[in-house]
């Protein structure tokens, strides 16, 4: 990971207004309003803008391969950031891991949702994220896979482009129960859940440097690393490591 110099910090801190395209920054989907909340803080402290583009990781990556012009990548998983640095298209020894996430099983019916079991019961749509294209969706499946449910559910599987589709689905009831980031879901109260563990790949989001020479980019993927960006990571409904 590239490190600003203090200095560099304080004179980005000092700068006055900035523009809207200090750094454009492409997020996964199911980061999305945790990304918000961060870029808000960022700028309060440096009074650098941070432009953010949501989507899904595949697509986000296909724009990125395309030339789509964006500083740095918060992916929703680990490949997708290697896979760039080894195609040379992100900046060496930038990449680290910003957030691990955690998937669940989420409706808005109370007691629709109480465990893998849950999976077995009489209903008719199951959303979840374009595995190819979403790590959460990829998740999703290979929980399927553990509980010996793939076949039995394919009849029943509602695709979401990415994962903010997929919890409109389940959001709205046009799938009484869906597999969705428990960042979607935090802060409610309401409805039923099942947080999933040790049945799919831990869900390791990494983030890389695009542009080598943004230093508003640089200094907000050193910012997710600090103490008070953790504090809202983890509030959020995500994990995190130590670097």
């Amino acid at each position: 990971m590239l490190r600003l110099p203090i200095a560099t910090l304080a004179i980005l801190a000092a700068s006055g207004p900035a523009s809207a395209q200090d750094a454009r920054i492409a997020v996964a989907a199911n980061f999305t309003a945790t990304a918000q909340k961060l870029g808000a803080a960022f700028t309060a402290e440096t009074g650098s803008e941070i432009a953010f583009s949501f989507g899904s990781t595949g697509q986000l990556y296909a724009q990125i391969t395309q030339g789509a012009p964006f500083d740095a990548f918060l992916s929703a998983d680990a490949a997708t950031p290697a896979r760039l640095l080894d195609e040379g298209l992100a900046t060496e020894g930038s990449g680290f891991t910003y957030a691990v996430g955690k998937l669940v099983l989420f409706s808005t019916l109370p007691d629709l949702v109480t465990g893998p079991q849950s999976l077995k019961g009489n209903f008719t749509h199951l959303a979840i994220a374009e595995p190819a294209a979403a790590p959460y969706g990829a998740a999703a499946m290979e929980v399927l896979e553990a509980l010996n449910l793939t076949e039995a559910l394919a009849g029943k599987l509602v695709i979401g482009q990415n994962i903010s589709q997929t919890y409109q689905f389940v959001d709205t009831a046009n799938a009484e129960l869906g597999f969705v980031a428990l960042s979607q879901v935090a802060g409610r109260t309401d409805g039923s859940r099942w947080v999933v563990e040790d049945l799919h790949t831990p869900i390791t989001q990494d983030a890389v440097l695009l542009d080598a020479d943004n230093q508003p980019a640089i200094a907000f993927l050193d910012f997710l690393v600090t103490d008070p960006a953790r504090t809202i990571i983890r509030s959020d409904g995500y994990g995190t490591i130590e670097q």
